[in-house]
């Protein structure tokens, strides 16, 4: 149930703030009460659900004052953590991030034509490149960081993707890949602070929500 019930989150069948309530969730997928509570608090660990002081749970509001948090963190490490892959990285770095970026670079952000969120191969594509581009840095500690990060940022970064339908992450990525590889680690960190600033940004174009404004989720 756990894997089908991520896979319903990140694909927008519930919208930011929809409550996951635990017996419908168990009639649904035919299994015990006990079952669906213990999918729905590893979705908490991963930031996917939100646990409610009621004990219960809900999608997290992606404009919320968490998501902007979460942005700034990654805004100010991972810039930093690709300096270091730069000076760093040998030529394996170097070819990771090639490959890396071929496969982003080929795969449809989108699984069909009209779709409001970014597919799951586009994904994985996308963290792995980007996590390519930090692992040069060589700190098993930043990267775990950015790990737990990146999940915790999935779901914003999947709703993002319908306040933007202009954007051009081709060329932001390719940008960087380009700079990465020059070793010009001021540009690229630059290029990659602002790539990190534009899903905050049309997040907070959204329409403000309450952080604890999530109710009947029982």
């Amino acid at each position: 149930m756990y894997a089908a019930l991520r896979a319903a989150v990140l694909h927008g069948e519930f919208a930011p703030e929809a409550p996951l309530k635990p017996q419908e969730l168990a009639n649904r997928h035919g299994v015990s009460l006990a079952v669906a509570r213990e999918a729905l608090l590893r979705l908490v660990g991963e930031g996917l659900a939100q646990r409610l002081p009621n004990r219960g749970f809900a999608v997290p509001a992606t404009g919320a004052r968490r998501w902007q948090q979460l942005a700034e963190a990654r805004a100010v490490l991972e810039p930093a953590m690709l300096t270091m892959a730069i000076a760093r990285g040998d030529l394996e770095w170097e070819a990771r991030v090639r490959a890396a970026h071929h496969r982003l670079a080929g795969t449809p952000p989108f699984a069909r034509e009209g779709d409001a969120h970014y597919s799951d191969a586009w994904g994985e594509a996308h963290r792995l490149f980007h996590r390519a581009l930090l692992e040069g840095c060589g700190n098993a500690v930043l990267l775990e960081a950015f790990d737990r990060m990146w999940i915790d940022s999935e779901l914003a970064r999947r709703w993002s993707a319908i306040g933007a339908p202009g954007r051009d992450a081709v060329a932001e990525h390719r940008a960087i890949e380009e700079a990465a590889l020059a070793r010009d680690a001021t540009l690229a960190a630059d290029l990659l602070r602002r790539h990190l600033g534009r899903t905050a940004e049309v997040l907070r174009a959204q329409p403000p929500v309450d952080d604890n404004a999530v109710t009947n989720a029982t």
